[in-house]
């Protein structure tokens, strides 16, 4: 008995599901035009959605490039900048050491000037070309204007020095 009521319960659900969809009113033109909508909009939105994603990850990802970019350049920089003062402080030695060379052997003292040494050690020395080019004509100045020695001395220390 139980099997029969049973099987009058589902019966019966089955019934009432059949009657229900059976009974349901066709969707209107204007409901079929609104579904469609939010159809359309709920994919517009998903779309959005992920466009919004990806970008967001590109632009996550090129800030993350540039920054990366960025410490680099600046790493270069940093590099350039000390090999620069590196380069810089050894020509400054260069220059000084020329200058302690001229007094040691006795071609620049107050005594005498040995233009012929002094620019030939010039010609000689490991200097850039505009330093060496500066360092003969105060040299030439020198010979040609003897009382200017002093302010010509203190002006090729300076040069030579890296003043």
């Amino acid at each position: 008995m139980t099997r029969t009521i049973l099987l009058a319960v589902v019966i019966a659900a089955a019934g009432a599901g059949i009657y229900y969809y059976a009974t349901q009113p066709e969707p209107t033109p204007a409901e079929q035009l609104k579904s469609a909508a939010q159809d359309a909009s709920d994919a517009v939105s998903e779309a959005a959605s992920s466009i919004t994603d990806q970008a967001n990850e590109a632009a996550s990802s090129l800030a993350d490039q540039a920054s990366e970019a960025a410490d680099q350049a600046t790493e270069a920089a940093t590099d350039l900048a000390n090999q620069a003062g590196e380069e810089v402080a050894a020509l400054a030695n260069q220059g000084q050491d020329l200058l302690n060379s001229w007094i040691e052997e006795g071609a620049l003292s107050l005594e005498n000037f040995d233009y012929d040494a002094m620019v030939a050690s010039v010609q000689e020395s490991d200097l850039a070309q505009d330093l060496q080019a500066k360092a003969i004509q105060i040299l030439d100045d020198i010979k040609a204007s003897p009382e200017t020695i002093a302010a010509k001395i203190q002006e090729l220390r300076d040069l030579l020095s890296g003043q």
